[in-house]
């Protein structure tokens, strides 16, 4: 996969409206007759120096509680170094596989664990582990061995964190082959300077990344191996088959379609099927925790029941999922009726963003699943912060209302604030949503598109294929 060349790429000093009128000041837009290729600044190479930039500043966010410094008013939480005592990373146990019940399970999925695990290694490699078998499982947090072995372990977690943030960057760079600039609205995000390092979700968002790079060249097999192993890692890359099914639908390639299935369900079999024969119970950890959970922070869910509404897990699960359902008909119905045929990153943002918003549970770090989905399907700097700006409210609003600051002001015992900011998060999705809907029936509008020459730089084998047609 190589970049464009310097002719072929679009430059946001001219194409995005924001970017071309603050580059006024500094001398206004690239001229037609400036050479391009000879500068040593590429636009990876711009890329690399604004996700290390924006991921540092992310680290020094997240320092106070690395160092010890707890508390959900310093904004900084991470749940990294919370389960390095508490699921059993400390003692060295590879997890799902451990059934003495001294620990519970790790409640993520296998991929995810082998993450978490190979930090473990190289932590306990570096510093020594700590020899903690013989302490009740409630007191090896307080080891000192243990205590001291909290930055490290999470200073490697973060740098393994950002070699994937540095390959999802690259990857989307290398989805949009004449739009490699569009990476910077990941690169440099907001997003992912508050949320990268709560969690490890940037696996998945990496995998998703280099499946939508692999689709992009044509490569469905790679492209559903990827989403395999993203599904390994988190749930929500498996829901971008069904954009790739609504759009080989209309185009009628099934035999990549079928590729990319194929290649899906032997990436999620190569890592799960090893574990599922060790140990099933810890196998199914993550499946049993996500379906007994009720409803959690930062969810419509939540809210509802901080207003008095009392819904049970079950009922939370049948009406969820039948959202989502018809959710995901409705984007196949705009896949399918749209007078031109949407592009592969509309779509599945589309229905990522459904899923998010009925989903029981909406942890601060999920706005990641979306970065580089937005990024590709609306590439304008003002439309993302926008949604960002509304995302940021509800992070500093959650961390406030956890430390117990939100607590006084509340309408009939429901924190208000808090969920207000729960609704201003939605009412950004909602509005971003809207913007990529409208641009899906308006294509001129799209600004990809809007050259009137474009297709769908990410679409592999849909790129040029029957686009005015249904």
């Amino acid at each position: 996969m190589s970049e464009a060349s310097g002719r072929d790429v679009v430059a946001p000093s001219i194409d995005d409206p924001w970017v071309r009128a603050g580059n006024e000041v500094v001398g206004g837009p690239l001229g037609q007759h400036a050479a391009p290729g000879r500068s040593w600044w590429t636009p990876l190479r711009v890329m690399l120096v604004l996700v290390t930039l924006t991921f540092g500043l992310g680290m020094v966010q997240k320092a106070p509680c690395m160092l010890g410094q707890a508390s959900y008013d310093r904004l900084c939480y991470s749940d990294i170094d919370k389960l390095y005592a508490s699921r059993g990373f400390a003692e060295g146990q590879v997890p799902f596989l451990d059934d003495s019940g001294r620990y519970p399970y790790f409640e993520y999925p296998v991929l995810t664990g082998g993450l978490v695990y190979g930090a473990t290694l190289v932590t306990h490699s570096i510093f020594g582990a700590p020899m903690v078998a013989d302490l009740p499982a409630d007191e090896v947090f307080a080891d000192p061995q243990v205590a001291s072995n909290v930055l490290p372990f999470s200073t490697v977690n973060a740098v393994l964190l950002f070699a994937l943030a540095v390959v999802a960057v690259w990857a989307l760079a290398m989805a949009h082959r004449r739009r490699p600039w569009d990476a910077a609205l990941v690169a440099a995000s907001p997003a992912l300077l508050l949320a990268g390092l709560i969690n490890w979700d940037l696996l998945a968002v990496a995998l998703v990344a280099l499946a939508l790079a692999a689709w992009s060249r044509e490569r469905a097999l790679l492209a559903g191996v990827l989403i395999g192993l993203g599904t390994a890692a988190k749930l929500y890359p498996l829901f971008l088959l069904g954009p790739l099914l609504v759009l080989c639908m209309r185009t009628r390639r099934w035999g990549a379609f079928a590729l990319a299935v194929l290649g899906a369900a032997g990436g999620w079999l190569v890592v799960n099927l090893p574990v599922m024969a060790a140990n099933f119970e810890g196998w199914k950890s993550f499946w049993s925790f996500n379906s007994d959970r009720g409803a959690d922070l930062g969810s419509l869910w939540y809210a509802w029941s901080l207003g008095g509404h009392d819904v049970g897990s079950h009922t939370i699960n049948i009406v969820s999922w039948v959202f989502f359902g018809g959710c995901c008909l409705a984007v196949a119905a705009i896949g399918l009726l749209a007078p031109r045929r949407p592009r592969l990153p509309q779509l599945a943002l589309l229905v990522v963003l459904a899923f998010l918003l009925v989903n029981k549970v909406y942890s601060p770090q999920y706005v990641l699943w979306l970065l580089p989905l937005a990024a590709l399907a609306r590439p304008r700097w003002r439309d993302l912060l926008v949604w960002q700006a509304c995302e940021a409210v509800y992070f500093v609003a959650i961390w406030v209302y956890l430390e117990g600051d939100l607590d006084s002001a509340t309408t009939d015992g429901a924190p208000t604030a808090y969920i207000a900011a729960i609704l201003i998060r939605v009412a950004g999705e909602v509005w971003f949503g809207s913007l990529v809907v409208r641009d899906i029936f308006v294509p001129w509008r799209d600004p990809v598109r809007a050259d009137g020459l474009t297709d769908d730089p990410a679409g592999g084998v849909f790129d040029g294929s029957s686009v005015r047609t249904r």
